[in-house]
């Protein structure tokens, strides 16, 4: 729980000028990544024309060089690809507590010792 007997001092403090140049600073960021993610969604949807005269999303046309790529041996547009498509494998790590006496049995069904 929060408390002030939990707070630790801060080394140093911030002037409030400080603190307002850094909120504005903080939105600047802000801001920015915004204009970028809108651009981007922008680019993604706009009518790309191919070689062929067939019109693509820009999407669609950034999933066919990936394709292409991963049909040339390129693992990481692979897996972008997979990853894009929803089949990315499960990355899961289990921990538990086990008995030092299971360890050792364990070990010793696994190495043949007794």
């Amino acid at each position: 729980m929060a408390n002030e007997q939990n707070l630790r001092p801060s080394e140093h403090k911030f002037t409030l000028e400080e603190a307002k140049k850094g909120a504005q600073k903080s939105a600047e960021v802000r801001r920015a990544k915004r204009d970028l993610r809108n651009a981007i969604e922008i680019l993604l949807e706009t009518d790309i024309k191919g070689k062929n005269g067939e019109i693509k999303s820009g999407a669609e046309a950034i999933a066919i060089a990936q394709f292409q790529k991963a049909l040339k041996g390129d693992t990481r547009a692979f897996e972008v690809l997979r990853d894009t498509a929803g089949q990315k494998p499960i990355e899961k790590v289990m921990v538990a507590d086990v008995e030092q006496s299971v360890i050792d049995e364990v070990e010793k069904a696994v190495l043949g010792d007794e």
